[in-house]
């Protein structure tokens, strides 16, 4: 039995610290996740070749994963990767964290996903990433009876982008639901929720048990620049929703639309990449043990407050995850 069965793309983050004008110059949309192809990708890579990036498996949902793993849950991953050497790193990463995947997760055709990380000096991140074989991801990669005796379904909102990983999202929550296992959803990204609106939908399907979205993403998905509109939007999509409001801390919404607003920690930010995810990871490894959710969301903010301060979307070790649980005393 696992305590988080998660659904998500796999790729291998490369973080660059950038100014603002190369942003400008290549015509990049700061702040947000841009889907690129890989001629696109690899020029980015070529102008910035002076620049020694720090590479780490990620991708949202294995970037939360692998926080609920370290933070003591059991986790599972489904994912699409290729016997690359990128591919290799991804498994092999996952591996030494204990965190299981499906046995056919690797293939031999196609690339793996990369995903470029280009951050400035405000600690902004903005993403493009080419995902590859992960795009492929489809229901073939699903294990269902390691689903069906999970304790929570967790899926990114980045799937929507794909037919076959919006049918393998689409199928795992209808499995969750019809074995009583949770389901909690992040949005992921406002452009997803720009572009593909009616492709989340179908993942949320007529509810779900747990929502994730930051600021952004509500109001984006409501159409609204009132957050008040957005939560009275969201709260009819989930049992509970949390919403981040990044150094501000973050909303626990409930259905009946009490909201319980918890504190952030001010903290000197220079990599904002992966802070929604931390946050999850947190949020689900405190659910498991029974926490009640304003204490799982003010572990949250913690984690999310300790990754900021440094470069990379996640903590290098499963160890340095379990140090962070135990200095927030939980």
């Amino acid at each position: 039995m696992y305590d988080v069965y998660a659904l998500g793309n796999a790729l291998v983050d490369e973080v660059h610290n950038v100014e603002d004008s190369f942003l400008t110059s290549h015509g990049i949309a700061k702040g947000h996740m841009t889907l690129v192809e890989e001629a696109h990708l690899d020029t980015l890579i070529a102008d910035l070749d002076h620049s020694e990036p720090e590479r780490m498996s990620g991708g949202s949902a294995a970037n939360t994963v692998y926080a609920v793993q370290g933070f003591g849950a059991n986790a599972y991953y489904s994912c699409k990767v290729t016997n690359d050497a990128t591919g290799r790193h991804f498994l092999e990463d996952l591996a030494r964290a204990g965190i299981c995947t499906n046995e056919n997760a690797a293939t031999n055709e196609g690339k793996s996903g990369r995903c470029l990380i280009m951050v400035t000096r405000d600690a902004e991140r903005t993403m493009n990433t080419y995902l590859g074989i992960s795009s492929a991801l489809s229901p073939a990669e699903i294990d269902e009876a390691a689903l069906a005796t999970s304790r929570y379904f967790y899926v990114e909102g980045y799937l929507s982008s794909s037919p076959t990983s919006l049918e393998a999202a689409v199928q795992c929550r209808e499995l969750a639901e019809d074995n009583h296992v949770h389901t909690a959803v992040t949005l992921s990204d406002p452009s997803m929720v720009e572009f593909f609106h009616d492709n989340l939908a179908r993942i949320l399907g007529n509810g779900v048990t747990h929502l994730f979205c930051n600021e952004e993403e509500a109001l984006t998905w409501a159409g609204t620049d009132r957050l008040d509109v957005a939560i009275a939007e969201l709260k009819d999509i989930a049992h509970s929703c949390n919403i981040t409001l990044g150094a501000r801390g973050s909303l626990c919404v409930s259905q009946t639309g009490h909201v319980e607003v918890v504190e952030g920690y001010s903290v000197p930010a220079v990599d904002t990449n992966g802070a929604g995810d931390i946050y999850a990871g947190a949020c689900l490894a405190a659910w498991t043990r029974g926490t009640e959710p304003a204490r799982a969301a003010r572990f949250g903010n913690y984690a999310a407050a300790q990754l900021v301060q440094r470069y990379g979307a996640r903590l290098p070790r499963v160890a340095d995850y379990a140090r962070l649980a135990t200095q927030f005393g939980d």
